[in-house]
């Protein structure tokens, strides 16, 4: 019997940087992981994350997540001082790193965080390599997103 092939489910999305699409060409996509504490997960477990500001981080061949923001919850311990804005490391290959870092140095791309979701259980970070837009080509995307809308309209109508 033939296995299904897998459909992309966005229910095991926890945060999404829409803004990454529209200030960005997004050339590659990475899947990392993370390192987080107990309290993070439970957190990102409520759908406390934030990651509209967020970028990656390149130094000492490492690279970080900068600028998340996951709010601790409540309930937490208050007996540890919870900071939601640290920096948190991303767990990704020497080869990965390398390439990235060769990528950020030499052709002047930037690492941006395009979202954060469940993969089996652990929390895993898409992270893209991206090449900003200038304003010209924002205003092109903005107009190209709108006649998709006005022409999706249009043919729902005809119908």
């Amino acid at each position: 019997m033939a296995k299904k092939p897998k459909k992309q489910n966005h229910s095991n999305r926890i945060a999404d940087n829409r803004k990454a699409n529209f200030d960005y060409f997004i050339e590659q996509t990475i899947e990392a992981g993370l390192a987080l504490e107990g309290w993070e997960i439970k957190s990102l477990r409520a759908g406390k994350g934030r990651i509209n500001e967020s970028y990656v981080l390149l130094k000492d061949n490492e690279a970080w997540l900068f600028g998340a923001h996951i709010q601790p919850l409540v309930t937490a311990s208050t007996h540890d001082q919870h900071d939601p804005m640290r920096t948190r490391k991303l767990l990704l290959h020497r080869r990965e790193i390398d390439r990235l870092m060769g990528q950020v140095d030499q052709k002047g791309y930037t690492v941006v965080v395009l979202n954060l979701h469940w993969s089996k259980g652990k929390v895993k970070a898409e992270i893209g390599l991206a090449k900003g837009k200038k304003l010209h080509d924002k205003r092109a995307t903005q107009k190209e997103r709108d006649w998709n809308r006005d022409k999706h309209r249009i043919l729902k109508t005809n119908r």
